[in-house]
């Protein structure tokens, strides 16, 4: 069992580095049904001094697996945690250590976090009467804490209908309003609001100038509006979401909205960048079946994307496989970028083949420098939103975390002003007008970047 403690535990620091800030604290009631894992991780919340961790246990019951080797059960070695930030690393280390020296430790190579002095003991199931039990820690030490369910007996299944309330009081006093944003996501409902509010005049500019060289439009452009009208929806609802968890706990109704809205926008974007890698409407008025064959694969892995992104934000932590879930979305998503990136090589491959051959260097040039420029924006602004930010976010501090969301719609807003200002409706449209005189100085720069990119 120490072993397996150490993995799990090992598991679950991961999980609150990396993976747990996917959901926000929201008032939840949560259903174990026959579990036997030895950590449950419920919540994760940055916790201001005079904040209050409430946990209620309405019904809750074990037994033993079939095959085990224990002859009882327990009910002392089983219940909840409170474990700050800075006492992962100790638990870890205390786990792999028990595992690595069972007879030199009384627990015979077993580590138990409820028992170990490096949490704070929330209730045990052994004092939990039969019609249900509440504990409510105030939290006298400002940090990011996380609520886990320990169970310190191999092979004992349990089952407990849990409700978390985790929440800050605004100034401090114990009649305080309740805050239930961590810290770290205070400012989240006013960043989403702002962002939402420029992707609204970004779009009015967008159709402004669409209207205005309505004969130079293209139907690329349309689908372009729709994209920039998702954004700015789904941000306005995560607005209206993180603000009424901020007030009551719950989104009413607006995950719902931003779930809808925001898978529009995933597979429009993805879309866009795929049909301007193509050069489609504005260059070639039809897909090739290879580039087709790319929208079909794109298109159903953001449908099962953000479907995934549906369970992971409605499970929460606690489910079994809530761990995979994110490894799912994960892979699913590092797919979907690397599929977009062929479309854009090979627009760049039939610019270079028709340079040779229809004499037209100049406008080629146009045509190779705009895409290679797209293609070094598409990889850096995918770079940065999947990987600079993960790292970023293991690194800050759990009082800005609000620094990675606007970290991230900056990049958004940078990538897309790019593409929308490169990629808009003009009267002479710079792949179609050069002048004659550009030929012959283009030709000798067509034959410097084959050799250079």
């Amino acid at each position: 069992m120490g072993t397996s403690v150490a993995a799990t535990v090992a598991v679950a620091v991961t999980v609150v580095l990396v993976l747990a800030g996917v959901t926000y604290a929201e008032i939840r009631t949560t259903l174990i049904v026959s579990d036997a894992r030895p950590l449950i991780l419920f919540e994760q919340f940055g916790f201001a001094r005079g904040g209050k961790a409430a946990l209620s246990i309405r019904r809750s019951a074990w037994r033993l697996r079939p095959g085990s080797r224990l002859t009882g059960v327990d009910p002392t070695l089983m219940g909840f945690v409170l474990i700050s930030g800075a006492q992962f690393p100790k638990i870890n280390n205390a786990s792999e250590y028990a595992a690595a020296d069972p007879g030199g430790n009384s627990g015979g190579g077993r580590f138990c976090v409820l028992t170990s002095g490096y949490a704070v003991p929330m209730i045990r199931l052994s004092d939990v009467p039969a019609g249900g039990a509440t504990s409510i820690l105030p939290i006298d030490d400002p940090d990011e804490y996380a609520v886990v369910f320990n169970n310190c007996q191999e092979g004992v299944e349990v089952t407990m209908d849990v409700r978390t309330e985790m929440y800050n009081v605004r100034g401090g006093v114990p009649d305080g309003r309740r805050d239930y944003l961590p810290v770290g996501l205070q400012p989240l409902p006013t960043i989403y609001t702002v962002v939402s509010a420029v992707f609204f005049a970004l779009l009015v500019v967008w159709a402004w100038a669409c209207l205005r060289r309505r004969a130079t439009a293209e139907r690329i452009h349309a689908v372009m509006g729709a994209l920039l009208l998702f954004k700015a929806l789904k941000m306005a609802c995560a607005a209206e979401d993180t603000w009424y968890v901020e007030r009551t706990g719950t989104p009413h109704g607006w995950d719902v909205a931003f779930y809808v809205f925001g898978f529009f926008k995933g597979v429009l974007l993805f879309t866009v960048i795929v049909l301007i890698g193509t050069g489609w409407s504005f260059l070639k008025p039809y897909l090739q079946e290879r580039e087709k064959n790319v929208l079909m694969i794109v298109i159903p892995l953001q449908v099962i994307e953000n479907l995934v992104l549906v369970v992971i934000g409605e499970t929460g932590p606690t489910g079994r496989d809530w761990v995979v879930w994110n490894q799912l979305f994960l892979l699913v998503d590092v797919v979907c970028c690397c599929a977009v990136f062929f479309p854009i090589i090979w627009s760049i491959r039939a610019l270079r083949e028709a340079s040779k051959t229809d004499g037209k260097a100049a406008r080629n040039l146009h045509k190779l420098t705009l895409f290679k420029r797209f293609y070094v924006v598409v990889v850096g602004y995918l770079y940065f939103t999947r990987i600079i930010v993960s790292a970023f976010l293991a690194l800050l501090s759990y009082r800005y975390q609000w620094g990675v969301n606007v970290a991230v719609e900056a990049a958004s807003f940078a990538f897309y002003l790019f593409v929308f200002y490169n990629f808009h409706p003009v009267d002479k449209n710079p792949y179609l007008y050069v002048g004659d005189d550009e030929e012959e100085s283009a030709g000798g720069q067509l034959e410097m970047d084959d050799r250079a990119f």
